[in-house]
């Protein structure tokens, strides 16, 4: 999207662009405690909009950045919040406005998660709960509320109602998937001087990936299933994810014990083996690889058509960092999910947090490979 339908009125641009890139969490300057909270959440490598959005959103500018869903903009403004607010001081000092019940209530999740170590207080004020339960934690003292339905009737008159309201020196970010002209027309009327951030389209998307579930009941049972499904397996490359760098051992004992070919990777491994059976994996030579989410994010398999979820991801963000692709080459991708009575909840969690439908596994799966 070009900047010039974003200029002002009178063609003047509105906002500067901001391009400094830090590839860690650790080059980003954040406390010790906000770091802790970011790793212990799970995320190793910062996103490409944590990369360029986290810092700017921390030194207090205006900000409006966009990427689309399910890249860790949540995180991002999430950390920026996290790291401004004086913990000593417990009264409201951050609002943050979300369009759903399910959004406000994720963005509690993790904000809460995030700043874990620093004893932040995060309440969600959302429809269909007990307002005066609300009052009565606000009352008590929070540092962040977030609130939903912010996007649904009269938008404007309710952004313009809730602004009349705030102090005159305030910090205003936008973090959307898209910039639609209400959001826009908020950025020109309340932020000052703000720096924009947009990550273009080629983070992992679930674009064009078929999405599949079976139901394997008792974990046991996920062992035969997954050995029903080897010969397919190795109709193409496929990587199988597992939770727990003991099932990788596991589990490659167990296809090995049955003569079937597979590479292992997890974290325990030092960089140098890993890159080797990488590079084993990627020239063909197996073509099954059994590994854990540590290297879903950094994982740059090209020619993978098959990401099987021997155990759904713990966190919902995850999904889409394993079996997403950067799909540009128009590439098809069939995920397979292996789902247990205990992860019934996971899974619709997941198509909830995606806008996904994931289907039941149907038997010509060699077909849509």
């Amino acid at each position: 999207m070009h900047n010039d339908r974003l200029g002002t009125a009178d063609g003047e641009e509105f906002f500067t662009s901001y391009d400094e890139v830090y590839d860690s969490f650790d080059a980003m300057g954040l406390q010790e405690n906000r770091l802790r909270g970011i790793y212990a959440y799970g995320f190793e490598k910062p996103s490409a909009i944590q990369q360029r959005g986290i810092v700017p959103f921390c030194k207090g500018l205006d900000v409006i950045q966009q990427a689309q869903s399910g890249t860790g903009k949540t995180a991002t403004f999430g950390s920026g919040v996290l790291q401004q607010l004086d913990y000593l001081v417990v009264e409201c000092q951050a609002l943050v406005l979300a369009p759903t019940r399910e959004l406000a209530q994720q963005i509690e999740k993790v904000m809460r998660a995030l700043g874990d170590y620093l004893g932040v207080k995060v309440h969600a004020c959302v429809g269909g709960t007990s307002v005066r339960e609300d009052q009565h934690i606000l009352l008590s003292g929070v540092h962040v509320v977030v609130a939903d339905e912010m996007l649904s009737h009269g938008f404007k008159d309710q952004i313009y109602d809730i602004f009349q309201l705030l102090p005159p020196k305030i910090q205003v970010g936008v973090f959307s998937a898209t910039m639609p002209p209400e959001a826009l027309e908020i950025t020109r009327k309340f932020m000052n001087k703000p720096v924009r951030i947009l990550v273009k389209h080629d983070e992992p998307t679930l674009e064009g990936i078929k999405q599949f579930y079976v139901n394997v009941d008792k974990e046991e049972w996920k062992l035969e299933t997954l050995c029903d499904l080897y010969e397919t397996l190795a109709i193409t490359q496929s990587v199988i994810f597992v939770n727990t760098r003991r099932t990788v051992d596991w589990l490659t004992d167990k296809m090995r014990s049955r003569d079937h070919t597979v590479s292992a990777t997890h974290g325990d491994m030092d960089q140098n083996t890993r890159d080797i059976i990488m590079r084993e994996f990627r020239s063909g030579s197996s073509r099954v690889l059994i590994t854990t989410d540590l290297l879903a994010r950094g994982m740059d398999v090209q020619q993978v058509s098959l990401v099987i979820n021997y155990d759904l991801p713990t966190q919902p963000e995850n999904y889409l960092h394993r079996i997403g692709r950067s799909g540009r080459f128009g590439r098809k991708g069939v995920a397979i999910n292996f789902v247990t009575k205990d992860d019934e909840r996971m899974l619709f969690d997941i198509q909830k947090f995606y806008n996904a439908v994931v289907e039941e596994l149907p038997a010509n799966v060699a077909d849509l490979l």
